[in-house]
């Protein structure tokens, strides 16, 4: 075996030898004809196939109201105006934002209706989401262990509190790869808002942590360049623009070879892969050919580029291209006050197109093998912030209860996983930890969660880390 091939093997990941097997060895591997694709660190095929090819996460950051979109408490109206009974909220943590006021419960602040077969009950604020009530799968027990947004949304993407870590999009990426040449395994879309948001989004949330660096989220800009740095100069002819990118990638390979940095590689990965996506991105970012019909089916502002309803037709168009993982993030969802109105423009902003993207994928048979996963990173409060009877009034952070759903990729069409108690504060029945979504879409995509594991500092690390089980009442 030759030097550079040991450093490179050396560089190599526990993922590469769990993909072919208990029974391999180094000896094996430098035998194996297919060495080629370990040094090279392309994915490798998953223990199983899973029902699931690729994710969509639509993701509301911010903490949607779970008490005015999925979960109906019409007892609260009985309740209004009085103190939230200790008994139900037995010392929790509260935000210094509510803890000195009297937690006095504030009803919904809409109506409910009872969709399709299922009997699904949506807040009349998503009135488009009744449409595809009996393709969803609601999880109304989903619970964190994080109050305020950074921590909530880093736990969420990256299964710890702290950022650091692999997100979810890139251990999916890192375990899966993707079946497409042109484009990125993991794109990222970030919703242009026609307001500011005082809320930010980081580049954690999607980063590839200590996996090497070819597995972080791409964002694509909302722009007219939407990746940075793909045109070729005006006057730099293709071939001579080729011949440069050869030139470099051999000086890397030789590199690579003398020090077994595995991000040397990934640079020249990355520099093969945005020659591609000179064709691949303009090609896909362009909705010209798409017909009048989509942007009916989507909603008027799906015209509008950078719009979350926008960037949902391109996760079909993605989808279609076979990115594995494509995640949406859609800020502005943290209604601490006038909750009627931010909370109805957030509904109004995502309503029709993400049915939009339900009836899309299903008619045109992905909704079978996609995963769409929606929600943020925790709920609010069944209490009021501020005068609950005021228009002004909002709701605080809540951990202990939320909603999430998933549609597709092999999950329950029709049904609801969990309860919570007649506040929506607590889990009354089946929770469900951040751990054990994670887990659970891992297992939709063929991974066991238990066993992608990535050796960084001395330490086996993993998604879930040493937490998480798979949800199978959700499961079809």
């Amino acid at each position: 075996m030759s030097n550079a091939t040991a450093d490179t093997l050396l560089a190599s990941t526990r993922r590469h030898f769990l993909g072919r097997g208990a029974g391999i060895t180094l000896g094996a591997v430098a035998l194996d004809g297919l060495i080629g694709s370990s040094i090279r660190g392309e994915p490798m095929a998953p223990p199983r196939q899973g029902r699931a090819k690729r994710v969509i996460f639509l993701t509301q950051s911010g903490g949607p109201s779970q008490l005015e979109l999925f979960d109906h408490k019409p007892d609260l109206v009985k309740q209004a105006g009085t103190e939230l009974p200790a008994s139900v909220r037995m010392g929790q943590r509260l935000t210094g934002m509510t803890a000195n006021q009297k937690q006095i419960v504030m009803p919904s602040r809409c109506a409910f209706r009872q969709y399709g077969q299922s009997g699904a009950t949506i807040g009349e604020w998503l009135p488009h989401m009744g449409r595809v009530a009996d393709e969803i799968c609601f999880i109304k027990s989903m619970t964190s262990e994080h109050i305020n947004h950074a921590p909530a949304m880093t736990f969420l993407q990256t299964g710890h509190q702290l950022p650091g870590r692999p997100s979810i999009g890139a251990w999916v990426s890192y375990g899966l790869g993707s079946p497409s040449r042109n484009l990125p395994d993991f794109v990222v879309l970030v919703s242009k808002m026609q307001r500011p948001s005082d809320q930010p989004l980081y580049d954690y949330y999607w980063g590839s942590g200590f996996l090497p660096g070819r597995y972080q989220g791409a964002r694509f800009r909302n722009a007219s360049e939407p990746v940075l740095y793909l045109q070729d100069p005006d006057g730099l002819p293709l071939a001579v623009r080729k011949g440069s990118l050869d030139g470099l990638s051999e000086l890397n390979r030789m590199r690579a070879a003398q020090t077994g940095d595995p991000e040397t590689l990934t640079r020249v990965r990355q520099y093969e892969m945005a020659y591609r996506m000179q064709s691949s991105v303009p090609e896909l970012t362009d909705l010209s050919a798409e017909p009048a019909e989509t942007f009916e089916l989507y909603g008027p502002d799906s015209r509008r580029p950078g719009s979350y309803a926008a960037n949902c037709v391109l996760a079909r168009r993605l989808a279609e291209r076979g990115v594995r993982f494509i995640q949406l993030f859609h800020p502005d969802w943290d209604h601490h006050s006038r909750l009627p109105s931010w909370c109805v423009a957030r509904c109004r902003d995502t309503d029709q197109a993400t049915a939009g993207l339900i009836t899309d994928l299903k008619r045109r048979g992905l909704l079978d093998d996609t995963l769409v996963v929606w929600g943020g990173e925790f709920g609010r409060s069944p209490v009021g912030q501020g005068d609950w009877k005021s228009i002004e009034a909002g709701r605080d952070h809540h951990p202990r209860c939320f909603t999430m759903w998933m549609a597709g990729g092999g999950v329950k069409a029709g049904h609801t996983h969990g309860s919570t108690d007649d506040f929506s504060y607590n889990v009354a029945r089946d929770p469900v930890s951040v751990h054990d979504l994670q887990a659970t879409i891992m297992h939709l995509l063929g991974i066991d969660h238990t066993r992608l594991t990535y050796r960084f500092q001395g330490r086996d690390f993993r998604l879930t880390d040493v937490h998480g089980s798979v949800v199978n009442g959700v499961l079809a």
